[in-house]
C-alpha cells in the first residue's frame, strides 16, 4: 500500500455497500480509503463547520446544499442508490403481517417503544408519527437513539415488543453482524420513504484520485454490491 490516502465522510445508511467497494477500491488502486461513517444531519454540520474530506455521501437534499455553498464539486455528483425504510424487531418477536398502514399503526400502539434515530429516517419517522396520528398516543414509549445501529442494539435488548424504524441497509448491517433482531417488513408502500444518496468530490480534495473513488462507487459492479445491502 502506498502512502497515498483519501477521506471519506459517508452517511451510515450506505455504510455495508461503501465499505464493501472502499476495500475494492484500494486493492485495485493501492490507495487508502479513511472513511468516517455518522448521521447525515452531523456530517452536514461538521462540513459547515470547515471539516475537509476528499469525498462525501449524503441524502440528495443536503448534497444540494453543499452544491449551493460550493463545498462539493457540482459536476462530481454521482447517484448510488435509494434506500427505504423497514421495521425492525426482535429475532424473538412474533411474526406480523404488516402489508398495510393499519397493520402498522396495530404494531406501533402494541410495541413496549418505538424507536428511531435522529438523522434522514428519523426525521421521517416523526412525520409518519404525526400524520398518522400515533405521537400523542405513544408519545411516552418513544426512544430516540444517534444511529441506526443504535436503534436496532436498543430494539435487541429490549425483547420482544420494541419496533425500530431505520432504514433496511442499515438493518441489514446488524443482521449480518449477529444483532438479535430481524426486518419485520418494509414500511407499507402507502407510507413508505425512500432516500437517495449521491457521492460527491469535495472542493479542497485531491480531486482526481477523489473523482476515481466516486465514479468506483458507481460502476455496474458498485450497484449491485449496493443492492445486496439494501440499497437499489
Amino acid at each position: 500500500m502506498t502512502e497515498k490516502k483519501l477521506k471519506l465522510l459517508s452517511a451510515g445508511a450506505v455504510k455495508g455497500g461503501v465499505a464493501q467497494l472502499a476495500a475494492q477500491f484500494e486493492q485495485a488502486t493501492q490507495c487508502g480509503v479513511a472513511i468516517d461513517f455518522a448521521p447525515a444531519p452531523e456530517l452536514r454540520e461538521r462540513i459547515a463547520a470547515g471539516e475537509a474530506a476528499d469525498a462525501v455521501i449524503l441524502p440528495q437534499s443536503m448534497m444540494d446544499e453543499l452544491a449551493g455553498q460550493g463545498k462539493v464539486a457540482a459536476d462530481s455528483r454521482a447517484f448510488l442508490g435509494r434506500s427505504r425504510m423497514g421495521i425492525a424487531v426482535h429475532a424473538t418477536a412474533p411474526q406480523h403481517d404488516l402489508a398495510d398502514t393499519a397493520a402498522f399503526k396495530h404494531l406501533v400502539l402494541g410495541a413496549s417503544a418505538v424507536v428511531y434515530n435522529n438523522a434522514s429516517s428519523g426525521i421521517y419517522a416523526v412525520k409518519l408519527m404525526d400524520k398518522l396520528g400515533l405521537a400523542p398516543i405513544i408519545g411516552s414509549k418513544i426512544v430516540v437513539v444517534k444511529s441506526g445501529a443504535a436503534v436496532m442494539e436498543y430494539v435487541a435488548a429490549h425483547p420482544p415488543a420494541a419496533v425500530g424504524l431505520a432504514q433496511i441497509s442499515e438493518i441489514m448491517v446488524l443482521i449480518a453482524k449477529g444483532c438479535p433482531v430481524r426486518l419485520a417488513a418494509p414500511l407499507p408502500d402507502e407510507i413508505q420513504n425512500s432516500t437517495t444518496y449521491f457521492a460527491a468530490v469535495m472542493t479542497d480534495a485531491a480531486a482526481q484520485l477523489a473523482g476515481s473513488l466516486v465514479r468506483f462507487l458507481t460502476t455496474p459492479a458498485a450497484k449491485s454490491a449496493f443492492a445486496a445491502t439494501g440499497i437499489d
